[in-house]
């Protein structure tokens, strides 16, 4: 299912966010799996939860799938994490082209149309 803003997601009760995140110069990235993916990237924008990504400074959304259920989220969180760099760097350019910060001011929104491949 197509959505056209982050907000029609939202109106959805039980949603589960599968999200790829990378640092300023998009070298590292990190996957996770939350249940409020604005939440989840307010927290590793400023650094509340100490680890990997603050570490590395990892807080650009660049990538996200949305579930309806935690089991299926947590499988897909999982197979992404297996795959090679190459195979995530595709994932993240056919969803976001540009790999433009998704969340820039405080509010997920899908990526520019013309960074991106999905219609």
């Amino acid at each position: 299912m197509l959505y056209k803003s982050y907000k029609d997601i939202r109106m959805r009760t039980h949603r589960y966010y599968v999200y790829i995140l990378t640092n300023r110069s998009n070298n590292v990235l990190y996957t996770g799996v939350t249940n409020d993916l604005e939440r989840r990237c307010q927290e590793h924008k400023n650094k509340l939860i100490k680890g990997f990504t603050s570490r590395y400074n990892i807080y650009k959304l660049v990538y996200f799938e949305v579930y309806d259920y935690i089991d299926v989220a947590i499988a897909r969180e999982k197979q992404i994490k297996g795959l090679l760099r190459i195979k995530k760097i595709c994932l993240i350019e056919a969803f976001n082209n540009g790999w433009e910060d998704l969340y820039p001011d405080g509010k997920v929104r899908l990526p520019s149309k013309k960074n991106s491949q999905i219609t």
